[in-house]
């Protein structure tokens, strides 16, 4: 056996306890805290509504049927509605657009709909706010004044419960914003100029301010902002423009006057996305952020900048709690289908295939570890139709090894060494399984972007899940039983010899 194949096998036995270790049912999680890094990740299954339960709400467009909503505006109010929700700590929500005038909430988890309903009716408020000589981090949870009275005013008016069946509530349209990269912004000229770097994004979960902690003045809303738009500095880089109607412009000027070397910071629900330094005053009532920010972090901060508010009123339309007993009912059938299946293919490998099949079987066994840690690691949110995605590609990767095993027997039949019938049967099959493989995931790239375009998310999650089997089944198929094969052959070399009919012919 050559040094090559040593390394080799060694490295996929290395795997295989790595992978037994995320698929354990009890993994502890990777909890690490030593050389100045601080690694705290739990590893589990991570289930849809389907699997679940939870919450469904349905919003849609609350405007006339003859006005027009365009793409974009859509696209902004499923910005903003996933930024509401995630406020929730939902594992995975899934918040996607329908049509053209609808947005699906799934809130796997959350078993409450009022709960649900009153985060999609959450303040979502952008303000300059005044922190004085304090340089904020951004991810920092702050109180303002503005959000303080208008947790006030909800106080005294409560939102009305929602009924428990199909319902048309208007959705509250304060000022609101879809998350975006944060960034640490400094001021670099006069008029309004500013440097940004871009740090970490915004946490999904983020703690309450403690009841000590200071109230922050708010010196401008989101609705002081006249316009937002996407342009390039001197240099051929993003640059965000950005102006402010006259009445944000006389209290902006006023400000950064009268509190220049001050930090005057922008917040988005209560969390600082950015902190300037206040350099000089800025009278014009416009100004620009400029950096090292990409594109598409420079995109991200337009749109966010852009519509305070939603851009398009809505109305819940229907709100659903999905329990989880038929989901459980589903998980359990799929999982004994699954185990038949498996257990039908794995007989059928080592009766028909013999040692290779045996050797296969191992493979086959790998495959469907590895591919399930890859689940628990991305993590991949798993649904009844990614189950079905995971138990497909178990068969496609039977196939591959079928075909080797077919093209290494007629090898054998045509006279050929043993060695030479093994590397020949994988080398000349490698083609053929590329080529069937490479369709298979052109198909699911096809799948993945229509079930993202058009709101199916049943689709998506097959795409998905079949997408990763058959790239692990290629690995499994080809590099894992080869070196299985060859540290047969070179263990017992003589009796495979002799015993041709235990590689099946």
């Amino acid at each position: 056996m050559r040094v090559r194949d040593k390394r080799l096998l060694a490295a996929i036995v290395a795997v295989a306890v790595f992978v037994a270790w995320v698929v354990w049912p009890a993994n502890p999680g990777i909890h690490f805290h030593a050389l100045g890094l601080s690694i705290d990740r739990d590893i589990k299954v991570r289930q849809g509504l389907d699997l679940s339960g939870g919450v469904q709400v349905l919003l849609e467009a609350d405007v006339p049927a003859s006005e027009a909503v365009t793409r974009e505006q859509m696209d902004a109010a499923r910005a903003i509605a996933e930024n509401r929700v995630n406020a929730l700590g939902v594992v995975e929500p899934n918040v996607q657009c329908v049509g053209n005038r609808r947005i699906l909430v799934e809130l796997p988890g959350v078993a409450d709909p009022d709960e649900a309903v009153q985060a999609l009716r959450g303040t979502g408020l952008l303000e300059f706010i005044d922190v004085g000589s304090i340089d904020l981090e951004p991810g920092t949870v702050v109180k303002t004044t503005a959000r303080s009275a208008a947790a006030a005013v909800e106080t005294e008016s409560p939102i009305p419960e929602v009924p428990p069946t199909t319902a048309a509530t208007p959705l509250a349209t304060p000022e609101s914003t879809p998350s975006a990269p944060a960034a640490d912004v400094t001021p670099t000229a006069a008029g309004g100029d500013a440097t940004a770097t871009p740090s970490a994004p915004v946490q999904e979960t983020i703690p309450a301010p403690t009841p000590d902690e200071p109230v922050y003045r708010t010196v401008l809303t989101g609705k002081d902002l006249k316009s937002v738009s996407l342009g390039t500095d001197e240099y051929g880089k993003p640059q965000i423009d950005f102006v402010l109607n006259p009445e944000g412009a006389k209290v902006f000027a006023e400000h950064t006057r009268a509190n220049v070397g001050k930090f005057l910071a922008i917040t988005l629900d209560g969390v600082v996305i950015s902190c300037p330094q206040i350099q000089t005053g800025i009278t014009e009532g416009q100004g620009r952020i400029t950096g090292k920010f990409t594109l598409a972090e420079a995109r991200a901060l337009v749109v966010q900048l852009k519509y305070g508010a939603l851009p398009v009123p809505l109305k819940v339309v229907e709100r659903r709690t999905v329990g989880p007993t038929l989901g459980q009912d589903s998980v359990a059938r799929t999982t004994r289908a699954g185990v038949i299946g498996l257990v039908v293919v794995l007989l059928f490998m080592l009766i028909y295939y013999r040692l290779p099949g045996a050797l296969a079987d191992l493979a086959l066994i790998m495959y469907a570890m590895v591919t399930f840690a890859l689940f628990k690691l991305i993590p991949v949110t798993l649904t009844l139709p990614g189950l079905t995605g995971f138990l497909l590609s178990v068969g496609m990767a039977v196939d591959a090894n079928i075909l080797i095993f077919e093209r290494m027997k007629e090898e054998l039949r045509h006279g050929r060494s043993l060695g030479s019938a093994i590397e020949a049967g994988f080398s000349r099959a490698w083609t053929s399984i590329r080529d069937s493989n490479l369709s298979t995931l052109i198909t699911c790239c096809i799948l993945f972007w229509f079930g993202s375009t058009y709101g199916a998310s049943a689709v998506k999650g097959f795409a998905v899940t079949l997408f990763l089997g058959v790239v692990v089944s290629m690995f499994t198929a080809v590099t894992v039983t080869r070196t299985f094969i060859r540290a047969a052959f070179a263990l017992m070399g003589e009796p495979l010899r002799e015993k041709p009919w235990l590689l099946g012919v």
